[in-house]
């Protein structure tokens, strides 16, 4: 599995779109990280992120807020989005939800 954060100043970014990078956490089929990596992502246009995220072979993106359009757009390209995550480090974020540990709250995006 591939795990997909947004980050600023190295943890979870609160702004989905507008984040500086992406760290990637890559697991094996029993939940051990196995590699970790940041990208900086597009330019923020509708659409981009999810065909970037794709072709980066994310599988579940793990967010702050999001918008409902943008999570149509990336169930529609085969990732599972998981919204409301609280602010951390990218590792201990994929390790909690690996867990099934992970505490989500509300999504700070209404549109």
């Amino acid at each position: 599995m591939r795990y997909a954060i947004p980050l600023a100043a190295g943890k979870l970014a609160l702004h989905f779109g507008h984040c500086q990078e992406f760290a990637f956490v890559d697991t094996n089929e029993d939940g051990e990280i196995t590699a970790t990596s940041r990208a900086v992502p597009p330019a923020h246009e509708p659409g981009a992120l999810p065909k970037w995220l794709a072709e980066n072979n994310a599988n579940v993106i793990i967010a702050s807020g999001m918008g409902t359009r943008a999570q149509m757009l990336f169930e529609q390209n085969g990732i599972h989005v998981v919204i409301g995550a609280p602010v951390d480090d990218a590792v201990a974020l994929v390790r909690s939800y690996i867990d099934g540990t992970l505490e989500t709250g509300a999504n700070i995006c209404s549109e």
